[in-house]
C-alpha cells in the first residue's frame, strides 16, 4: 500500500468530530491572517521548559505582527498527536504548520503531498535564510534534493544519573555494559531501582534497544538493503542483552509512560535515565533542585563489539501545509522559532542545542547537563538516528518497537521478536 493511501485509509473522519473543534481557522476583528500551529504538548500546563519556549515564541509572534498576523496553537498529549493531525488532514483540515519527528513520520507527510516544499524558501539568495543554519542540519529533511522541514533544536540520547546514590552506594560511572550491569546491580541491593525506563512508551525502551543494537554492530545500512537480516547473531544478542538489563528496571515499567518514568528519575525513585536530551528540560523544570545531582554519561559500549561512541541524535522539525493559504505568515513563524532569541533559550533555558550559527551561547547560564552532553558530543565519531525512525516505513519502526516490548514482557523470546521483524521486512520492505 502506498504511503498516500496510508494517510487516507488509516485516517477516520470519525475521528475530527469533537475532537479538534478549536482546530477550525476564525475570523479576527483586527482582520490579521490567521494560522494554526499543531503541537504535542499543552503549552498552559506543562512545567517543561523547551515547551515553555515554544510558548514564549507563540506570543512574541502575535505581538510582533499584531495586526498582520496571529498563530492560534492545536496541542494535544505526544501520545495521540501523530493520529489527530493525520485526522485533520484527511479531513482537508491540516495545519498551516505543524512539528514532526523525523525518518519515516516525516516522510508520510511529503510522500502524501500534505507538506511544502521550503527549497527556494530557504534559499533565496537576499535572505539566505538556508546559510544561517549548522551545516549537515537538513540531511533527514531533504528528500530528492528538497528540503520539506527546518529543525528547531537539536538533541542526543544519554544516560543520566542521580550523583548522590551513585556516592551513596559508592559506584562508578559504567564505561561498558558489563560495568553497567554491575553497577545496576549494587543499586538494586541497595534498595533503589536502577533504571527508570518506559515500555508503556513503546519508542522509549526501543531507544534503549536500538542503542544496544548499534553496540552490537546492527548495520540499519545493510539490513535495508538485505545484506544482513533481523535474525543475524548481533540482533538476537542485542535483544538478549535488553532482557537481562530489563531486569533492572522499575518494578512499574511495563505501564509507566515516558513522563511518569522521567518523573521517577527526578523523583530521586530510580538512579539512572536512558533519554535523549530533550529530557534536561523537563527534569529541570520539574524539580530544579535535582540539576545540581543529574549527571550524564554516555551509553556504555560492549567489549569487543562495536565503536562505543556513536550516538543516537534527532531534531524536531517544523512542517508548512502544502494547501495553507498564509505562506508568508508561516515562514515568519518559522523564522521566529529559528530567530536568535528563540535558539538562546533553547540552549541557556531549554538545554537542547541550537541549530544556528554563529550564536554565543552563556554555558554557564545554561543547565548544568547541556555541557556535559557537549562533552560527550566532542567525541562522538558518528550519530545515528532513533530505530522507529530509521527503518523503512512507520510500520517497520512499529513493528520494532513492539517486538521490543514482547522481548522485555517475556511474550516473546530474543529470536522469535526478531523473527517476528525479519518475516514484517521479507513480506512488506525486501523484494
Amino acid at each position: 500500500m502506498s504511503k498516500k493511501k496510508w494517510i487516507s485509509a488509516a485516517l477516520s473522519m470519525a475521528m475530527v468530530t469533537g475532537m479538534l473543534s478549536g482546530a477550525a481557522v476564525t475570523v479576527r476583528a483586527d482582520e490579521a491572517e490567521e494560522i494554526t500551529w499543531m503541537f504535542w504538548d499543552d503549552l498552559e500546563a506543562t512545567e517543561d521548559l523547551i515547551t515553555k519556549g515554544y510558548k514564549e515564541v507563540i506570543d512574541r509572534y502575535n505581538t510582533e505582527y499584531e495586526g498582520k498576523y496571529h498563530v492560534t496553537p492545536i496541542t494535544t498529549n505526544l501520545e495521540e498527536y501523530d493520529g489527530k493531525l493525520n485526522a485533520l488532514i484527511a479531513a482537508g483540515q491540516t495545519p498551516d504548520c505543524f512539528i514532526c519527528n523525523p525518518g519515516p513520520n516525516m516522510d508520510v507527510y511529503v510522500n502524501a503531498g500534505s507538506a511544502a516544499d521550503l527549497t527556494d524558501i530557504l534559499t533565496n539568495q537576499e535572505a539566505d535564510w538556508y546559510g544561517t543554519f549548522t551545516d549537515g542540519i537538513f540531511e533527514r529533511m531533504t528528500y530528492d534534493g528538497k528540503i520539506m522541514a527546518v529543525p528547531t533544536n537539536f538533541a542526543a540520547a544519554c544516560v543520566y544519573y542521580n550523583t548522590e546514590i551513585f556516592e551513596e552506594v559508592g559506584v562508578e560511572v559504567p564505561a561498558t555494559y558489563d560495568e553497567l550491569l554491575e553497577v545496576c546491580k549494587k543499586i538494586q541491593e541497595a534498595g533503589y531501582a536502577p533504571i527508570s525506563c518506559s515500555a508503556g512508551t513503546a519508542w522509549c525502551l526501543s531507544m534503549v534497544a536500538g542503542y544496544l543494537c548499534d553496540r552490537q554492530g546492527v548495520d540499519l545500512g545493510a539490513i535495508a538493503s538485505h545484506e544482513a537480516n533481523w535474525t543475524d547473531e548481533n540482533c538476537i544478542a542485542a535483544g538478549e542483552k535488553l532482557k537481562e538489563l530489563s531486569q533492572y528496571f522499575q518494578e512499574t515499567a511495563a505501564g509507566d509512560s515516558n513522563d511518569q518514568a522521567t518523573a521517577n528519575f527526578y523523583n530521586g525513585e530510580a538512579a539512572m535515565l536512558v533519554q535523549g536530551s530533550w529530557a534536561i528540560a523537563q527534569i529541570n523544570g520539574n524539580n530544579p533542585d535535582f540539576e545540581g545531582k543529574c549527571g550524564v554519561f554516555q551509553f556504555p559500549g560492549i567489549d569487543g563489539a562495536n565503536d562505543p561512541n556513536r550516538m543516537i541524535v534527532k531534531t524536531d522539525n517544523l512542517m508548512m501545509s502544502s494547501t495553507t493559504e498564509h505562506q508568508d505568515a508561516v515562514i515568519a513563524l518559522m523564522k521566529t522559532f529559528t530567530d536568535e532569541t528563540a535558539q538562546k533559550y533553547t540552549a541557556e533555558v531549554g538545554g537542547k542545542f541550537p541549530i544556528i550559527k554563529n550564536i554565543e551561547i552563556d554555558y554557564d547560564a545554561a543547565p548544568a547537563q547541556l555541557k556535559y552532553v557537549q562533552d560527550i558530543m566532542a567525541n562522538a565519531t558518528g550519530t545515528f538516528g532513533f530505530y522507529n525512525e530509521s527503518l523503512a516505513s512507520v510500520e517497520a519502526g512499529d513493528c520494532f518497537d513492539n517486538a521490543m516490548v514482547d522481548i522485555f514482557l517475556g511474550n516473546q523470546t530474543p529470536e522469535e521478536a526478531f523473527q517476528t521483524v525479519q518475516t514484517f521486512y521479507e513480506e512488506n520492505v525486501w523484494e
